[in-house]
């Protein structure tokens, strides 16, 4: 029986706490959010003054943790890489649409980038309205309005998202593996993200088969003072 395949580290310790920072945020704002717009929400915590600033606050720092984790290499792969479209992606949506089992990705798949860009452009115009409505002294009362419109309704559209979001990382608890430890499966990478798994080096697979090989041969010896194999 070969071992089984080493794990691949997918997300580096900086990656995970932007994805985990932004994630508090955003879910602290639709929270809070809520608390202001749903009477019977508002009326069970109550405190609005204290809500209000802690929507402010975690709103204006939602581009935070991305600025700092550009810092990281890794991080910059990862915003390079979820920022374009390669023919991959044209594939896997392809392949999407016709429920094939197959779908080419590399480390993030088309819709992984597309949940990506849609959260950073949501999020400058949360942030850029979110100021409109806040800074009342410098605006104008007929941007005040516009901006209120347009975040109301962006913040209703991101919480749809979001729940699709968790829904998907709740079917696929592999996934959420590698965004809480940073390491995966190969066999689920290999499946999942065919063009990103780096291919097992031949030493290691010589080591594997050789290792292999030897536990066969043990369980295969005789038991001491009679013919049968061991089981």
């Amino acid at each position: 029986m070969r071992r089984p395949p080493d794990p691949l580290l997918r997300f580096t310790r900086a990656e995970r706490l932007v994805h985990r920072a932004t994630a508090a945020l955003t879910l602290t704002c639709l929270a809070t959010a809520a608390c202001l717009y749903l009477p019977p929400l508002a009326e069970l915590v109550g405190r609005r003054r204290l809500v209000v600033t802690v929507h402010v606050w975690c709103g204006l720092a939602l581009p935070v943790p991305l600025l700092l984790g550009l810092a990281f290499r890794a991080v910059r792969a990862d915003v390079s890489g979820l920022s374009r479209f390669v023919p991959a992606d044209r594939a896997w949506l392809r392949a999407v649409r016709a429920r094939a089992s197959h779908r080419p990705a590399g480390k993030f798949n088309a819709g992984q980038k597309l949940y990506a860009q849609w959260t950073l452009g949501s999020m400058l115009v949360i942030v850029g309205t979110g100021l409109v409505m806040w800074l009342v002294r410098l605006t104008p009362p007929a941007w005040r309005t516009g901006a209120t419109f347009v975040h109301d309704w962006f913040a209703a559209a991101i919480a749809v998202v979001v729940a699709g979001h968790v829904r998907m990382a709740v079917r696929d608890p592999e996934a959420r593996r590698g965004m809480r430890t940073g390491l995966v499966d190969r066999r689920w990478a290999e499946r999942e993200h065919p063009q990103w798994v780096p291919a097992p080096a031949p030493d290691q697979e010589r080591a594997d088969q050789e290792r292999a090989d030897g536990e066969r041969a043990v369980r295969e010896q005789p038991v001491r003072g009679g013919g049968a194999p061991r089981p």
